[in-house]
């Protein structure tokens, strides 16, 4: 029992050393393209900036913009990757993951993301296959799946498809957006304000060695699952 044991950890970590490979290989295939793109012809469109007038915490910005503003902080004090448990929840300011950036992006809107989501668990536990019945606020918020399923609740589900030059498409993917990337690697980041030439914005996000603002919202090594804005203005719960 042991010895099968130490062969199924074994596996688990070798094929997730091999996830890691293959995702740092598609971001240099990435940097590749933007090679490219920047050696093209062609000039940068010009992507629509939406109008939103949701502002949680009064300051005059509203919460699109802040929610970007909020990650970028993230970005410049280059918030060192690492995961943890951590009693009462939250991770020192200097350290945190993909769902880190999140959450404190929020606290700069006026949100209190963790509030939110163990309120929304404590009510409706059942519908989030991560807790599994048994919520532990020390970590539920910082969960991937969990804010995949909160969003899916309480935010607007927009477009995952991206077409570059195409300024209708990219009018959809704006600052402050939330996506969500799935299995092998699931992850979360912020859409920054920041575009390629072509369009296609940024993500802001944190999956090592620090929280970065870069050109990878097309080139993670997961599938793009979800596209969310937050609040849905038309949200009922």
């Amino acid at each position: 029992m042991r010895k099968r044991i130490i062969i199924i950890i074994v596996v688990l970590i070798t094929a997730y050393g091999l996830a890691r490979y293959l995702h740092a290989g598609i971001r240099l295939m990435n940097l590749a393209d933007n090679a490219k793109l920047f050696l093209s012809r062609k000039e940068a469109i010009d992507v629509y900036a939406v109008s939103f007038t949701h502002d949680m915490d009064k300051d005059g910005i509203n919460d699109l913009d802040d929610i970007c503003r909020g990650a970028r902080e993230e970005a410049r004090n280059r918030t060192y990757y690492h995961s943890a448990y951590y009693k009462g929840g939250y991770p020192p300011e200097n350290e945190g993951t993909c769902t880190d950036v999140v959450w404190r992006a929020f606290k700069r809107a006026g949100y209190d993301l963790k509030e939110m989501v163990d309120d929304d668990i404590s009510r409706h536990v059942m519908l989030y296959p991560r807790v599994d019945g048994h919520p532990d606020p020390n970590i539920d918020f910082r969960r991937v799946p969990n804010l995949e399923v909160f969003f899916k609740r309480h935010a607007e589900i927009l477009t995952t498809g991206i077409i570059p030059w195409d300024a209708a498409n990219l009018k959809e993917w704006q600052r402050g957006d939330i996506v969500v990337y799935g299995p092998p690697i699931q992850h979360i980041a912020v859409i920054s304000d920041k575009r390629r030439r072509d369009g296609v914005p940024y993500i802001i996000h944190n999956c090592g060695p620090v929280a970065t603002e870069e050109d990878m919202l097309l080139g993670w090594s997961s599938p793009l699952k979800y596209h969310f804005r937050y609040p849905d203005v038309n949200d009922k719960d």
